[in-house]
């Protein structure tokens, strides 16, 4: 376990233990933890709200691996657990805010806590529940910039289909697809959480002021990264029409270019095939030379000509021609 204090509101981080930040919460009037558990959990591993003596019975959530999306006001306090994209996965964060500090537990290193650690000096939050939307927002903005990212992989993916299509698409396509269900997945169940906790906690009329702007803000930015994340799922959609569409018109144009050659050759073929037979007509009554070049060229000569008249005068070299083009 990693301990780490940040003195605010300066931001700066110093590793404890977790007795000294027992007494930091019990006296400090505005403080933020961070604690580090390991990524797998011990058997034997004593709640984090025990070691750092918050003795409630409803906090047995905290710091427990496998929670779900969470966030509700618990008389003076409120905890949160809070989605976060973190190198292409989804974990949590657990957060519990009262006024005096803020304590928040993850599994592994984050680069969201160091983001916030780092936004604190410059953003200089007044206490423990502006720190919070702090950390709310930064959470928040994970999912916007891996929604953005993937969905300009998407449009990289369509441009590079109309100059030449290859299977590798389908598939970086099936990912990112799968990406954008993951993170509309595990984002809206929280938001939904969010937004009724909120909801709630403004319909009171002791909710001060500025904390109702902080949640007001939180839910417009909230609506919005949903939208990138809405965008991205409709962007892998399109691009898996559009790939279908360009594949079909591929198929379309090898199928004229096989009815073409069915319109030059089945005719020759029941030419050659007929006079081929050998019946009694064909062996004794056409001795002439004359007839037998009409018969063997001069015929399939004919009928050669008069498919390309077809050919042409139904424009299907044309649109052959400008299949290619387009492709």
């Amino acid at each position: 376990m990693i301990v780490s204090v940040v003195s605010m509101p300066e931001g700066i981080v110093t590793r404890t233990h977790v007795s000294e930040v027992r007494e930091r919460l019990a006296a400090s009037s505005f403080v933020f933890v961070d604690i580090e558990l390991p990524e797998r959990t011990p058997p034997d591993e004593t709640p984090v709200a025990h070691q750092l003596g918050l003795e409630a019975a409803d906090l047995g959530w905290f710091g427990t691996e496998g929670e779900a999306a969470r966030a509700e006001f618990l008389g003076d306090s409120a905890g949160f657990v809070v989605p976060v994209v973190e190198d292409d996965q989804v974990t949590h964060v657990h957060a519990l805010v009262t006024g005096r500090y803020l304590v928040t537990v993850h599994r592994g290193p984050l680069a969201l806590m160091r983001s916030v650690t780092e936004r604190i000096p410059k953003e200089n939050p007044p206490d423990a529940v502006a720190t919070l939307f702090l950390l709310l927002q930064e959470a928040l903005e994970t999912f916007r910039r891996s929604a953005v990212q993937d969905l300009l992989e998407v449009e990289e993916i369509e441009d590079e289909m109309f100059q030449r299509r290859n299977p590798q698409q389908i598939y970086r396509l099936a990912r990112l697809r799968r990406r954008s269900a993951l993170l509309h997945h595990r984002l809206l169940p929280y938001l939904e959480v969010t937004d009724e906790a909120f909801t709630r906690r403004m319909l009171n009329p002791h909710f001060p002021k500025e904390r109702q702007r902080l949640a007001h803000t939180y839910q417009h930015s909230s609506r919005l990264v949903l939208k990138d994340i809405e965008s991205l799922q409709d962007a892998a959609r399109r691009a898996f029409v559009s790939y279908s569409t360009l594949v079909s018109g591929e198929q379309n144009g090898v199928i004229n270019r096989l009815a073409i050659v069915s319109v030059i050759f089945l005719p020759l073929t029941f030419l050659t095939g007929f006079f081929g037979m050998n019946f009694a007509y064909m062996t004794d009554e056409l001795e002439s030379r004359f007839v037998f070049w009409f018969l063997a060229v001069g015929l399939q000569v004919i009928v050669l000509f008069a498919a390309l008249y077809v050919l042409h005068r139904t424009r299907l070299w044309d649109k052959l021609r400008d299949d290619d083009t387009e492709g």
